[in-house]
């Protein structure tokens, strides 16, 4: 019986190994971590993430072929293949701070499965790293081999939460990377052998280790680019009283552009779009690249630039003031069906609202009071490393209360902003939060889930990104 471990039991390795043990039943799949509270999370009935269908795919396997464990070194040292998928912050501090990939979790991995070892493994690298680290992780496992045998192979985890396992279902592609030698060959097809049990095999791509690491950073990077271009157009759209959606329907219409990824928005979260790209950035400074480096930046600064948009845009219309007003905020998830927060533009927009003296409420229906005020209270970058690292009780942030209703969130408040395009939004009843309501009441939708013709007729001042500007907000200026 082969037998996987999984160390890293988060966004990816829970549900990739879940999947993987349903499919699969002829393989032991133990996902191990050192945080005692995640594992009991992912053998109680409330699984420490969410997301659409993960509940049942754990459940029709959990304690058959599936096992959630503490013992790290005992799992480790009976797999014969093991999945690496822990996190891989931006630096905060020393050489490449800002940008470069931090792999102190994955080196001590690399290290502890060098230790515990004492039979022949594959290892496969499933988080986002930087090119090359197959050959640092390669250098600490046959330094300290004791005479036995490792494979490196490279597995980027394509997946996008909301639809995980729908993804891990139906993959556009699988993607292994490894070495070109007759071991790296054999140890490629061994991990193409477990996919195969679902996965047709036309959409099983073989590659050498550094073109599937490049080939995550790079499908990351140009979904992001693409929307941060929609999000420089739907400036221009606002100046010029073109509808971005409109142009982005008329682009998208193209074959060889596609639909996809052309939503405007107040900008895009996520735990891997801003850290990838920061990471390509420092990888091409390193290779003495600076004309790449650059061009891949502009990516992020945009994002940033339709984020202080969009907070120029709430404070401009309102007066130029949000001091002691109450600014009911709807979704601080970074995008529907997650309550994943990391990096999301509901932290910058907050935080920018804040530092105006505006009193704040948010609602999201899968994001905890506790992790709001955790993610207002954190530094950039905090996120990205376990819990036990992070601030402990978070300083209160007194201006921000967290509602589990979006009626009781807006009630009261001067304005609405819209961070994430959660169905239920498109289905409030916005004749009732109109009435109660301070006047005049503002909508910001940072999301375009809203018709503002509906809106406007029942009395609100409607800003949308990118859409024809509100003859109110006309005279205001576009930046503060």
């Amino acid at each position: 019986m082969v037998k996987i471990c999984c160390i890293g039991a988060g966004y990816v390795g829970g549900p990739t190994m879940a999947v993987i043990a349903l499919k699969c039943p002829s393989i032991e799949v133990v996902v191990v971590d050192i945080s005692a509270t995640r594992i009991a999370a992912w053998n109680s009935d409330q699984l420490p993430i969410y997301e659409p269908g993960l509940e049942d795919v754990v459940k029709q396997c959990r304690g058959r072929n599936l096992f959630f464990s503490t013992d790290v070194e005992k799992h480790v040292c009976e797999a014969d293949i093991i999945f690496v998928s822990v996190n891989t912050p931006t630096k905060t501090r020393g050489l490449g701070a800002g940008k470069a990939a931090d792999l102190t979790y994955w080196e001590s991995a690399a290290r502890m499965i060098a230790n515990v070892s004492k039979s022949d493994k594959i290892v496969v690298e499933k988080s986002t790293v930087p090119v090359k680290t197959a050959e640092a992780i390669e250098k600490i496992l046959t330094h300290n081999s004791k005479g036995i045998s490792y494979q490196i192979l490279s597995n980027p985890e394509f997946l996008a939460e909301g639809t995980a396992i729908q993804d891990l279902f139906n993959p556009d592609r699988v993607l292994i990377g490894g070495r070109e030698t007759p071991e790296g060959r054999k140890a490629v097809q061994a991990l193409k052998e477990v996919y195969a049990n679902w996965v047709p095999e036309d959409r099983i791509i073989t590659t050498n280790l550094w073109s599937a690491e490049l080939s995550k950073l790079a499908a990351n990077a140009i979904l992001a680019q693409r929307i941060s271009s929609v999000n420089a157009i739907s400036a221009l759209c606002e100046a010029t009283g073109a509808n971005v959606s409109e142009v982005a329907y008329a682009v998208g219409k193209d074959s060889r552009i596609g639909p996809k990824f052309l939503n405007a928005s107040v900008g895009f979260g996520g735990s891997c779009f801003q850290k990838d790209i920061l990471n390509l950035v420092y990888i091409c400074e390193c290779n003495g690249l600076p004309e790449v480096a650059t061009y891949w930046k502009q990516v992020i600064k945009i994002n940033d630039y339709q984020k202080s948009r969009f907070v120029n845009r709430v404070v401009s219309s309102m007066f130029n003031t949000v001091a002691g007003k109450k600014i009911a905020v709807l979704g601080f998830a970074f995008k529907k069906d997650t309550g994943d927060t990391r990096e999301t533009a509901a932290i910058d927009v907050c935080k920018g609202l804040l530092g105006d003296k505006a009193k704040i409420s948010i609602y999201d229906p899968q994001v905890s009071a506790d992790q709001i005020r955790r993610d207002l209270a954190m530094n950039k970058f905090d996120w990205d490393h376990p819990i036990h690292l992070q601030p402990t009780s978070p300083t209160a942030v007194k201006e921000v209360t967290v509602t589990w209703d979006a009626y009781e969130a807006t009630k009261g408040a001067h304005g609405v902003c819209i961070l994430t395009e959660w169905d239920e939004f498109k289905r409030l009843d916005y004749a009732k939060i109109y009435e109660s309501m301070q006047k005049p009441a503002f909508i910001f939708d940072g999301r375009n889930v809203v018709d503002p013709e509906k809106l406007r007729e029942i009395g609100f001042i409607v800003y949308s990104i990118g859409k024809p500007l509100d003859p109110w907000l006309k005279d205001m200026p576009a930046v503060a």
